[in-house]
């Protein structure tokens, strides 16, 4: 696979990358069978991963991170750099379905609250009827019972792995067993699944468009207003402390 650019963020690589750069990557990726790993990276990812190593490990050492969150994109402006455009998981799991379908690729769709993957699997099919789903399950991103849901992924033979655990679980995870699963593509997709099956909604695009999707979130889910306010305050002070030029 050809190098990325890439801009250093609080000490991590953020790729830049276009949605339409990242389904290109993927087609490649699928093609040459070697296991690899996609971060959807947002602010709150970044400050996460300062307080926990083997998080800024994974974060690290992923085949591609991308943007998910506009406030990386103003970091890397600040920084004098750029990112091309955000490249949002709930938008590239829609994406990558259709990609999928085009060329018949096996999706497996991993995580989320008990029957979500199932449905989400089956909202995806419904659009692109040609799709095939390797598997869906629940399960769980902890020690027990791991091994044998990865020989159940493993044994279902996808082309794609989504993994909807949530950050970092889902992450730690999939580098735990990126190897052993022989996937050629996993990504952890966190929330992506609710979205798909209507169990939580996103922000209209033009809320999106003007950069207050979390505005949405707070409203919509106030028990998230910690991590809202890590991505909008505490992200922002960091990147400016770190200053301009430096990681």
């Amino acid at each position: 696979m050809p190098a990325l650019p890439s801009v250093t963020l609080l000490g991590l690589p953020v790729h830049a990358i276009t949605m339409a750069e990242t389904l290109a990557w993927i087609e490649a990726a699928v093609t040459q069978r070697v296991p690899r790993q996609i971060c959807t990276a947002n602010p709150e990812f970044l400050m996460a991963a300062r307080r926990d190593p083997e998080f800024h490990r994974v974060l690290a050492g992923a085949d591609l991170v991308l943007p998910d969150g506009v406030g990386l994109l103003w970091a890397a402006r600040y920084h004098g750099r750029r990112l091309p455009e955000r490249v949002a998981g709930s938008d590239l799991i829609y994406r990558l379905a259709e990609l999928a379908d085009r060329h018949g690729w096996r999706l497996y769709f991993l995580g989320a609250a008990e029957g979500v993957a199932p449905a989400a699997a089956a909202a995806l099919q419904a659009r692109w009827p040609g799709l095939v789903i390797a598997g869906a399950f629940a399960g769980s991103p902890g020690p027990a019972g791991e091994d044998a849901l990865v020989e159940r992924v493993r044994a279902a033979r996808p082309d794609v792995l989504l993994v909807a655990y949530g950050a970092p679980a889902q992450d730690k995870w999939i580098a735990r067993h990126k190897d052993r699963l022989g996937v050629p593509v996993s990504l952890g997709v966190g929330g992506a699944f609710d979205f798909v099956v209507g169990v939580a909604q996103r922000a209209p695009r033009w809320v999106q468009r003007l950069g207050l999707e979390w505005l949405h979130r707070l409203w919509r889910q106030p028990w998230r207003a910690g991590r809202i306010l890590t991505a909008v305050v505490a992200f922002p002070l960091a990147v400016l402390r770190a200053g301009r030029g430096q990681d």
